[in-house]
């Protein structure tokens, strides 16, 4: 089923004047510009600003301005919310992870800052914090692991010490040291158990766990042997520990012979010693000092220069530079391992990306140049991974190649298309072209210039969406369309320069015609439509035929102007009869506000005769030839003693008499003896000045509203009238019933009557009753209850029989008065009050 949606109405340019406070009536762009940022201070919806903003492009371009920043305010801010919601979800799934990762998290916060997502605003400030702070929690863990690790060896290096120690001293220190061990023990548990260390590298756990189990060895070994020292110290037949220093102290004790040491060839091992230490300590060196920058680069090149030297060497150079020299190889054997760990989890990525370029819809897949650019940025990615001082992956190269060059593949498809599109949109430009150079020599002598101007648009709009092509190719096809978009408005161009030069005339014809000191209706009228037929047979472009016709509009608007302000200069100087006339009327409106009907007819009559009483006091005197006039006039004949007036008069229509002559017509004009004897017309007694607008329609309205009091007065009189009479009848009271000014003249004579049936008591013949209110209600023309119809239909059968007698609309009043003789119930009130409010206003 198909459904139409309806579409929303635009807003009005009032509406949206109201909208702004005035801001596209303002008079000056000021004025406009500070109304609009009054408007947009309070944050209004943004598709009314869109609206706003597509009104004002087209007539304020400076204060359109004001509203496209806020658009595009609100376009950056949409969009650095739809980034922080991306890079939101991105954190929740690193937080969420059973194994948090921070070079992912280190990841997420360079990469969401070079992406411009808002990082000091909410969430994203509170998941910055987060995982900083798990990265904190990460970084301390891994400082305190490094520190019990060099605590380990430190105690190593005390058990080692104290085993060549005298047995005294070493059972001495036994207590301290087992305690230190004890410590070291728990600091190593408390490691294990902290609540980041499932977030660490599975190497750092190995460590800690080999460090555990050499400390363990170690102490338990030095245990061992220091309580078998002991025991042979004490007993002769105990057997030796097996320290060689521990060994001989007992040989001494026991009074054995110790063994001689051999005597060293003090000068050889000095001289090798020297010559070890000068190969090796220049690369150690270079070496440590890398490890403590973090250079990995340099530092897996002196590390494996240092590895061979020390093949070479290690053994001769001496305990403390072996020592030194095996301590930075297995820190930089640490630092190659996570470097090379690190860079295959990039490399996975990167590898993860590359196959996702090919994977999923056609609708999700990049596409285009967007995916040769994200070709080009994976491939520059893994260069940079493979320049960090790490060693090449082959495996994972050959994966990431492939991925690449399957999406490559894509690409070139999409190239091949792109190509034929371009040429296809070419061609269809150079036909463009062609038809237009047959369109200009097919119409070389046309001269309907509005079809010649929509062709062109036509045209225009046509290579506007013919597609896209290279910019060569562009830069050759748009000059061969200048050329032939020139030579097919050359006739147009000349035509509109025709037209601008008679509009110009028409122009300075009005200014003329609005010198005059009168202006003359049909001579703008002949101009005007002489405009338009220049304007609808060469049509120009719209702004400048706007100027024009403003120019040719203004002069005219101007005289016009003028002959209005002098006519309401004319109308404004108010005369003493509008001055009285006026003055009438508010004493009538006055008079209606009191609901006093005599107040009012006397206020009317007042108004009435207020035109004729000014005019009488300010007539001029009268000349000289009115009193002549006066006296040549015969005087009037007494009442009854003039001839009757002739009413018809027959015709003689006797045998034989021949018809009168016909008396001549004559015309309206009058003759020479119509100025005989009369006064010019500006000095006619008789005349009486005519009343200004204001004081027409004043009085006019103040008449019609006073009419209208009457009756509504009239109307609520009667109907007071009628509620009293019915209460009288109800209650018996004849003192009660209204006086005969109060029922109207057509029941004046019948009150007398009506008191003294009410002043009797109540009659017991129902049925007269009931005749007299179906007699009432035929004579008020009034619809009968539905279940006196019958009765209403015979007794209206009866009436047609009774030829000679009166009929219901001649004895209403006695019929009122046989109703009020007999006793008052509900459903009679009701009727008698009905047929009363029409007859008693007749």
């Amino acid at each position: 089923m198909n459904t139409t949606v309806p579409s929303v109405p635009q807003p009005t340019v009032a509406e949206l004047d109201a909208l702004t406070g005035g801001a596209f009536s303002a008079p000056t762009a000021g004025e406009r510009a500070a109304r609009l940022r009054a408007w947009l201070q309070g944050e209004p919806p943004i598709d009314t600003v869109r609206t706003v903003y597509r009104e004002l492009a087209t007539r304020d371009k400076g204060a359109a301005k004001i509203v496209k920043e806020r658009l595009e305010e609100h376009k950056r801010q949409r969009a650095q919310d739809e980034a922080a919601a991306q890079w939101a979800a991105r954190a929740e799934a690193l937080l969420a992870q059973t194994h948090f990762s921070m070079a992912d998290a280190l990841a997420w916060q360079r990469d969401a800052a070079k992406a411009g997502a808002p990082l000091s605003r909410e969430p994203l400030a509170s998941l910055r914090q987060r995982l900083a702070e798990r990265i904190a929690a990460i970084e301390d863990l891994t400082h305190r692991l490094h520190v019990e690790r060099e605590a380990a060896g430190l105690l190593v290096q005390r058990i080692d010490m104290l085993s060549t120690r005298p047995i005294a001293d070493a059972e001495a220190a036994h207590e301290a040291l087992a305690r230190d061990v004890a410590q070291w023990r728990e600091r190593a548990e408390a490691l294990v158990a902290a609540p980041a260390w499932g977030d660490l590298e599975p190497r750092h756990a190995a460590q800690l766990q080999a460090t555990r189990e050499q400390v363990q060895a170690v102490w338990q070994a030095f245990d061992a042997a220091l309580a078998q020292a002991c025991r042979a110290r004490d007993d002769a037949q105990a057997a030796l520990p097996g320290v060689p220093l521990w060994d001989d102290e007992i040989r001494t004790l026991r009074g054995q012979e110790v063994a001689a040491a051999p005597e060293a060839a003090a000068d050889a091992p000095k001289a090798v010693q020297a010559v070890a230490q000068a190969a090796l300590l220049p690369t150690l060196q270079a070496l440590e000092r890398e490890l403590a920058a973090g250079h990995t680069k340099a530092m897996v090149r002196l590390a494996g220069e240092l590895r061979h030297l020390h093949k070479l060497h290690g053994r001769h150079a001496g305990p403390e530079v072996e020592a030194r020299a095996q301590a930075a190889l297995a820190k930089a054997k640490e630092l190659e391992d996570w470097a090379r760990w690190r860079a295959d989890q990039l490399r996975e990525e990167l590898i993860a990306k590359a196959e996702a370029l090919t994977q999923g819809d056609e609708a999700s897949r990049l596409a285009g140049k967007a995916l040769a650019d994200a070709i080009r940025a994976l491939r520059e990615q893994w260069k940079q991974v493979d320049q960090g001082g790490v060693p090449p992956n082959q495996a994972l190269w050959k994966r990431f190649d492939a991925a690449c060059n399957r999406a490559h593949e894509a690409l070139q498809a999409w190239r091949d298309s792109l190509k034929a599109q371009h040429e296809a949109a070419r061609q269809a430009r150079l036909a463009l072209i062609d038809e237009v150079r047959a369109w200009t020599a097919a119409h070389a002598d046309d001269e309907d210039w509005k079809a010649q101007l929509r062709d062109l648009h036509a045209f225009g709009e046509r290579w506007r969406q013919a597609g896209h092509v290279s910019e060569k190719a562009y830069a050759e096809l748009q000059a061969a369309w200048k050329d032939a978009l020139s030579a097919a408005h050359a006739r147009l161009q000349a035509a509109q320069a025709d037209s601008v030069q008679r509009r110009q005339a028409l122009i300075a014809e009005a200014r003329a015609l609005a010198e005059q000191p009168r202006v003359r209706l049909d001579a703008v009228r002949e101009l005007q439509q002489r405009w338009q037929a220049e304007a609808q047979r060469v049509p120009l472009e719209r702004r400048k035929e706007q100027k024009l016709w403003e120019a040719f509009r203004a002069p005219i608007d101007a005289a016009f102007a003028r002959r209005s302000a002098e006519r309401e200069q004319a109308l404004a100087a108010m005369s003493a009869v509008d001055a009285a006339v006026l003055q009438a009327a508010r004493a009538l409106e006055q008079a209606c506000a009191q609901d006093d009907a005599q107040a009012i007819r006397a206020a009317m009559a007042a108004l009435r005769d207020a035109a004729t009483l000014a005019a009488d006091a300010h007539l001029p005197p009268a000349t000289e030839a009115a009193p002549a006039a006066a006296e040549a006039a015969p005087a009037p004949a007494p009442d009854g003693a003039g001839p009757r007036p002739l009413v018809a008069r027959r015709g003689d229509d006797r045998p034989g008499v021949a018809a009168p002559a016909p008396t001549p017509a004559r015309d309206a004009r009058p003759g020479p003896r119509a100025a005989v004897g009369r006064a010019p017309a500006s000095e006619r007694t008789g005349r009486r000045p005519r009343l200004g607008e204001a004081a027409f329609r004043a009085q006019r309205q103040a008449l019609e509203r006073a009419e209208a009091r009457l009756r509504e007065l009239a109307a609520r009189a009667h109907g007071e009238a009628v509620t009293a009479l019915l209460q009288a009848w109800q209650q018996r009271q004849p003192d009660a019933v209204p006086a005969a000014a109060q029922l109207g003249r057509s029941a004046a004579a019948a009150r007398a009557r009506w008191v003294q049936a009410i002043a009797a008591a109540p009659a017991v013949d129902d049925a007269a009753a009931d005749e007299a209110l179906l007699r009432l209600e035929i004579a008020a023309d009034l619809p009968t209850p539905a279940e006196h119809l019958p009765a209403r239909r015979q007794l209206q059968l009866q009436l047609l029989t009774r030829r000679h007698e009166p009929g219901p609309a001649e004895t209403w009043p006695q019929d009122v008065a046989r109703v009020l003789a007999s006793a008052a119930t509900p459903a009679r009130q009701q009727r008698l009050q009905a047929v009363l409010k029409v007859l008693l206003r007749r």
